[in-house]
């Protein structure tokens, strides 16, 4: 029992004294690391964020009528340009039954009013003349003249005044019944024109579609909407992690996913001052005026990405970011450049500004410098690698 294992624990020792042979055996015939090298080059840098959004007009009317009724015909449609005074729509006026009465009472209120100042004035007149008669005899004197004209220029007065107050009675009673009258020519209510100049975007009624008139209490139905596609403007909005790296004035490339191969500059000028909760964020509304320097036409609302130019860095000496190591202690950026076959030296650089793939080489290395790449590989073995 007792030589038994004495001879197994011989054999455990002689095993593990083979093994370590063959370990350092094989340690020794380890293949030595390669590096490979790069060498710096000259690029443009720019640091920038995105932001999503899309592109809208910078302005967009709203045509509305300022009369309710029943739209009668439509004589534009999206897409079609217009200027300002242009027909759009005309409205068929639906009367209110009461509207309708009290202007019909107004109607005969004004009669009674010039029936009587017309009354009145025709006393006034018979009383005039019989003056002026007695005051060219002498009968009376000029004072009393002057109060008989006086009454009857009073009179004449009042009755013209009632007249035009039934003219204007009888007016608005035709404007609430049809939405019109004579005399108004181009600013019939039943006329819907255009404001202002520009592309008709949307017509989001139809032929028979109820409208109602814009006022104090009411925003009125949108006949039209119309805009000026020739000043778009982008409209997004950034996280809060990156509001304060951005400022107004700064240079926007804008892409449009519609558009493919096309970039478009724009200024950012304007940053919302109060931030929105979105999906559990705090997002920051931005805009900015496309500058078009070409004949693309943009769609109103297309989805669009801009990159928010926070600076940049012309034909610069650059390297990857990959190739930069930081002293432990002193924290400062070093590379390590070929000075031999596989030998390499520390060289302390200073950076300038990342794209977070290539910086820039302010000093410490040149263009002709080889700077080791930090993934090493295995030379190929003499009898073939693995």
């Amino acid at each position: 029992m007792k030589k038994g294992f004495i001879i197994t624990v011989l054999v455990v020792i002689t095993l593990g004294f083979i093994w370590g042979l063959w370990y350092v055996f094989n340690l020794d015939r380890k293949d030595p690391e390669i590096f490979k090298t790069e060498q710096p080059s000259k690029k443009t840098i720019v640091k920038k964020t995105v932001a999503t959004g899309s592109i809208v007009p910078k302005e967009e009317v709203l045509i509305k009528p300022n009369i309710s009724g029943i739209i009668d015909e439509i004589f534009v449609e999206a897409g079609d340009v217009i200027k300002s005074g242009d027909l759009i729509a005309k409205v068929k006026v639906v009367p209110n039954v009461t509207s309708l009465t009290s202007a019909k009472n107004n109607i005969n209120s004004a009669n009674t009013q010039v029936e009587t100042a017309r009354l009145a004035f025709e006393s006034q007149k018979n009383i005039y003349n019989r003056q002026k008669e007695l005051f060219n005899k002498g009968v009376i004197s000029a004072n009393e003249f002057d109060q008989a004209q006086l009454s009857y220029d009073q009179a004449k007065q009042r009755y013209n005044q009632e007249k035009v107050n039934l003219t204007g009675a009888r007016q608005n009673y035709d404007i609430v019944k049809t939405g019109t009258t004579s005399g108004l020519g181009a600013s019939a209510n039943t006329e819907i024109r255009a404001t202002v100049s520009g592309m008709v975007l949307d017509v989001p009624v139809k032929t028979g579609n109820q409208v109602i008139e814009a006022n104090n209490f009411n925003d009125g139905t949108t006949i039209a909407t119309l805009a000026d596609v020739d000043k778009m403007i982008f409209e997004g909005k950034v996280d809060e992690s990156e509001v304060g790296k951005i400022k107004e004035n700064l240079p926007l490339e804008i892409t449009v996913g519609a558009i493919e191969n096309k970039k478009f500059d724009a200024i950012l000028d304007y940053i919302a001052p109060k931030g929105v909760t979105e999906n559990g964020a705090i997002q920051f509304e931005i805009k900015g005026t496309l500058s078009k320097k070409d004949t693309t036409f943009i769609r109103a609302g297309l989805s669009a990405n801009a990159s928010i130019i926070l600076a940049k860095s012309e034909d610069v000496l650059s390297i990857k970011e990959a190739l930069v190591n930081y002293d432990s202690e002193t924290k400062k950026p070093y590379v390590e450049v070929e000075v031999g076959d596989q030998s390499f030296e520390r060289r302390e650089v200073e950076l300038g500004l990342s794209d977070g793939i290539y910086v820039e080489v302010i000093s410490g290395v040149s263009q002709e410098d080889k700077i080791k790449v930090w993934n090493q590989l295995k030379a190929p073995s003499q009898f073939g690698g693995r």
